[in-house]
């Protein structure tokens, strides 16, 4: 199986796409210093190679040093991401996938404020 069969992240290229979507596009250097010293330079690089592949990531080759890009955007990729694990690991039910996550880490009362706001928003747009 290519990879390219499975677009999901690993958390490394979720590391990695977080400084892309926090700093814009950049190159393998510029990545690699944001992530710090606890990976190595090729490491980077060949991670870079593998998301290309995957299509998590889009390269411009018109400069001497490429420059990477995140190749959707962070709320699609967790949306993505969130919906893969509601089919495989809570039968489909995201009511389930939410009990789960409340009851497991403890939500900021700002958190639970808007929680409130988006529930009582769907509830209105089902009536």
């Amino acid at each position: 199986m290519s990879r390219k069969a499975t677009g999901r992240p690993t958390d490394a290229e979720l590391a990695i796409l977080s400084v892309l979507w926090d700093s814009g596009p950049a190159t393998v250097r510029e990545i690699h210093e944001q992530l710090g010293d606890g990976v190595g330079y090729t490491t980077v690089l060949k991670f870079m190679q593998i998301m290309t592949e995957k299509g998590l990531v889009h390269r411009d080759a018109s400069q001497r040093a490429h420059v990477y890009a995140a190749a959707k955007p962070r709320e699609e990729t967790r949306g993505n991401l969130v919906g893969d694990l509601i089919t495989r690991a809570f039968d489909g039910s995201a009511g389930k996938l939410v009990m789960q996550a409340l009851s497991s880490e403890r939500a900021t009362p700002e958190e639970i404020r808007e929680i409130r706001r988006l529930l009582d928003d769907l509830e209105e747009g089902s009536s």
